[in-house]
């Protein structure tokens, strides 16, 4: 279902340039910049609002409503007739779709925290297979069917998660999670003022997933344009199978740390030489060569997926099981954040200072980002089961 909702996410995500273009005529690299920053804000807003809701509405139930109405709402956008009426529904399908984000901390909740690194790792492939498919259908889809195809895609993969939701709940294989959260959280109970302290280190971990996010985003939104201007081709689906080749890397990385984890080895998931690796990723891209984008990418690829999970397990030691839902908002809310400054930052960069320009300044983010994960993130981290833990209170090193 998590494949299927990113999937339908990514059938757009690296042609919005050709979308716009084909279909109203747009070619605008700072609308493009604009529309995807939409979304973000879309996402960013209404993530915390599903989260509260979910705590008395079972978030599998919840879906079943939002997940049809954002295929409704996509379906819809097909008779737009101009820019502002698509800007319109189709950001009421996006605020719809937010809400299958709640899978991820009601997954999480099911799981026992010594299972947290290799279901969030395995989770993260998921979202990167999702991110390959999706490239990849999406430039056969663009390419075939035109954007007409490309929005009734999106479409579909609603559709598919609200029947996967229902199937569940008729079922009977529906675990709740609401009807047990009362008396659990009266036994994990805490001061105010130790809640204070978790709030503080999710804002800190928030604050290095901001920057973070930012670089890895800047260079999303043109980057199959920048490809067909290098390597000569104007294969859509040649440069969707390029955009996915980090995706691909994510597979390989979980598959070796799989391997590392069962014979009880160290886990390749230094932050600091993560970012290092994920900088030199995205300079390469930089440089006008096909051999030395692609080596890139790889790089690239490898560095956001350890980083990624890396992260994401800091987030769930810190919290408790029934404030997942709401801490992933409040990290949501910040990541979105970053996708936003950057997609705004993306469209008017490459309109002054061209296609390449995007790496350098990821790069950069990159670098910010290791210099405050180092500050913020470098001292132990919380024990999973102890919901008044902070940062600087867990066995781990950030790095």
């Amino acid at each position: 279902m998590t494949a299927f909702a990113v999937i339908s996410d990514a059938v757009l995500i690296p042609f919005y340039p050709q979308f716009f273009l084909g279909r109203y005529g747009v070619e605008s690299a700072v609308h493009v910049g604009a529309y995807v920053a939409a979304i973000s804000i879309a996402v960013m807003c209404t993530l915390p609002f599903w989260a509260r809701l979910s705590r008395r509405v079972e978030p599998l139930h919840l879906l079943v409503y939002t997940q049809f109405a954002a295929g409704c709402f996509s379906v819809l956008s097909l008779w737009a007739q101009g820019v502002a009426a698509y800007w319109v529904l189709s950001m009421l399908m996006f605020i719809c779709k937010s809400s299958y984000l709640l899978m991820y901390p009601y997954l999480m909740r099911l799981e026992p925290p010594e299972k947290h690194a290799g279901t969030i790792g395995l989770l993260s492939v998921v979202v990167h297979f999702g991110a390959i498919s999706g490239a990849v259908v999406g430039g056969f889809v663009m390419e075939t069917w035109g954007p007409s195809g490309s929005i009734l895609a999106m479409a579909a993969g609603d559709f598919f998660q609200m029947a996967v939701c229902f199937h569940l709940i008729r079922s009977g294989r529906m675990v709740r999670v609401n009807a047990a959260a009362a008396p659990a959280e009266e036994a994990v109970a805490v001061a105010w003022f130790r809640k204070l302290r978790i709030r503080l280190s999710i804002l800190r971990l928030a604050l290095v997933m901001l920057v973070f996010d930012a670089g890895v985003y800047l260079v999303r939104p043109f980057f199959a344009v920048y490809w067909q201007q290098v390597s000569g081709q104007d294969s859509e689906l040649l440069a969707g199978a390029a955009f996915a080749i980090p995706g691909a890397v994510a597979v390989l990385a979980l598959f070796i740390n799989a391997r590392i984890r069962a014979s009880g080895g160290r886990l390749p998931n230094h932050t600091s030489g993560n970012l290092l690796l994920g900088i030199a990723g995205l300079l390469l891209q930089a440089a006008p060569h096909v051999e030395l984008i692609v080596i890139g990418r790889c790089l690239y690829g490898w560095a956001v997926f350890q980083i990624v999970v890396k992260l994401d397990v800091f987030l769930f030691r810190m919290s408790t099981p029934q404030h997942y839902a709401q801490d992933y908002s409040i990290t949501n809310f910040f990541q979105n954040l970053g996708v936003l400054l950057s997609s705004f930052a993306a469209g008017a960069v490459v309109e002054r200072y061209g296609l390449s320009v995007p790496f350098v300044l990821g790069a950069i983010a990159f670098a910010l980002a290791a210099v405050l994960a180092r500050l913020l993130l470098a001292a132990p981290a919380a024990e999973p089961q102890e919901a008044s833990v902070t940062v600087r209170e867990v066995p781990a090193r950030a790095d």
